[in-house]
């Protein structure tokens, strides 16, 4: 019947030149015994040349069951909070003391145990949950690679092509500046960027509000779609007591990279006006009482507070004149900087590799670290700021803006910054269409 399965499959299966004797064969197959007979001794009669036939027999080969390769699963987890290398791998299904306990060892891959947050980790386990491979990129944009080789594991590592791309976040001031950008997610090194940005305009320790708002624009290399670092802040805008900062990064053609408004002006004073990140004001430039001596002194500088070995940086371009102890200072860095201007950073636990007197230093370079020596009662960074050595409020000089930028860059700035600071505004209007 021209209808069954077994017409169907012939049909769509066969050469068309060989579907006529093939449909021939199949009208034969509904022919009655008898009738098929008939028809044999008639073809017989009219055709009795033999024909020669060849037997063919097919070895088809059966699959060893026995050898095939076992299952294996590829897992893939993002790193949470409070995660640990062993609640990972057992997210991932993998059940392989052995593994763990290598892992654990191994201090070429510290990165594992230092992964960041939203981070993403490869697994190979097979049906038993034994871990066969194991790969994630690290810090440095590096693909580290676990594989299992017998009873133990070999690690590899390879360069990979990453892709860069940009990134926009933004966050609002509830406490401090760091609580905000870690509330934003926002990464540590472009935390400290921003802050370094607007330096010299926002005071960060005396001058934030409640409710003050950023927004930021800054590069990502990924790999897979997955950003494993971050490159530069291209861009930010920072609304401070109401008032409007916008800033935006530029590369000369020498390579010196600053900071300048969209117009063009620079952000970079000849002084910062802290010389850390993230820390709080602990004793200002007053009349206070002398916590060793016991007695009503003026207190000639700024107290930071801050953990032992916080960085110190230098908050204007010098040479090094002192680099010591002196005193109740303890450990002291003073710093020669243009005109009559001088500057100290005391109590310090040590100071910069190489750092000597007659070093030059630039603005925002490390110096020292944060300590108790000298006549401390605490952890802390003791500032002060000189002119013609007279002590003078860090906090309240106002200081000279650097030169602007070179007239003949600043077409090709002003078409860069456009195109950035635009973002800005692009993140206000999906902010305001999400309130909606």
């Amino acid at each position: 019947m021209s209808n069954t399965k077994n017409d169907i499959l012939t049909e769509n299966t066969v050469p068309a030149a060989r579907k006529s004797g093939i449909n021939w064969l199949l009208w034969l197959s509904s022919v009655p015994l008898l009738g098929i007979a008939g028809a044999f001794a008639v073809v017989g009669q009219q055709q009795r040349t033999p024909v020669d036939t060849v037997a063919v027999v097919d070895e088809l080969t059966v699959p060893n069951l026995q050898s095939a390769a076992p299952d294996v699963y590829w897992r893939e987890e993002r790193i949470q909070q409070g995660d640990s290398l062993g609640s990972l791998l057992s997210r991932m299904g993998v059940s392989d003391p052995a593994a763990l306990q290598y892992l654990r060892k191994q201090t070429e891959l510290s990165g594992l145990k230092q992964l960041k947050l939203g981070r993403t980790v490869q697994a190979q386990t097979d049906a038993e949950g034994e871990l066969l491979g194991l790969q994630y990129m690290d810090a440095d944009g590096v693909l580290v690679k676990v594989t299992a080789a017998g009873d133990s594991f070999s690690v590899s590592k390879d360069e990979v092509q990453m892709t860069v791309g940009t990134a926009m976040k933004a966050g609002t001031i509830k406490s401090t500046l760091f609580a905000a950008t870690d509330a934003a997610d926002l990464p540590d090194d472009i935390a400290t960027s921003l802050s370094d940005m607007f330096g010299s305009q926002i005071n960060f320790h005396k001058g934030l509000h409640k409710g003050d708002r950023f927004k930021v624009v800054y590069e990502t290399m990924s790999y897979n779609g997955q950003v494993v670092q971050t490159g530069r802040l291209l861009a930010a805008e920072f609304i401070n007591g109401g008032k409007v900062y916008r800033a935006v990064s530029f590369t000369d053609a020498s390579g010196h990279t600053a900071y300048y408004t969209p117009e063009g002006k620079s952000l970079r004073k000849a002084f910062l006006q802290s010389p850390m990140e993230f820390t709080r004001v602990t004793s200002g430039f007053a009349m206070r009482m002398h916590p060793i001596l016991g007695e009503w002194k003026q207190h000639k500088g700024v107290d930071y507070g801050a953990p032992i070995g916080t960085k110190v940086k230098v908050t204007a371009d010098g040479v090094v004149t002192f680099a010591g102890v002196k005193n109740g200072y303890g450990n002291l860095i003073e710093v020669k900087h243009f005109g009559d201007f001088t500057t100290a950073y005391a109590h310090l636990s040590g100071f910069a590799p190489n750092l000597k007197v007659g070093s030059k230093v630039s603005q925002g370079d490390l110096i020292g670290f944060v300590g108790q020596t000298g006549w401390a009662t605490g952890p802390h960074l003791h500032y002060e700021f000189r002119v013609a050595g007279e002590a003078r409020d860090p906090l309240s000089d106002v200081v000279p803006i650097a030169k602007p930028m070179d007239d003949k860059v600043l077409p090709q700035f002003t078409a860069h910054a456009s195109t950035l600071t635009a973002r800005f505004d692009l993140m206000q209007t999906l902010q305001e269409r999400n309130l909606d």
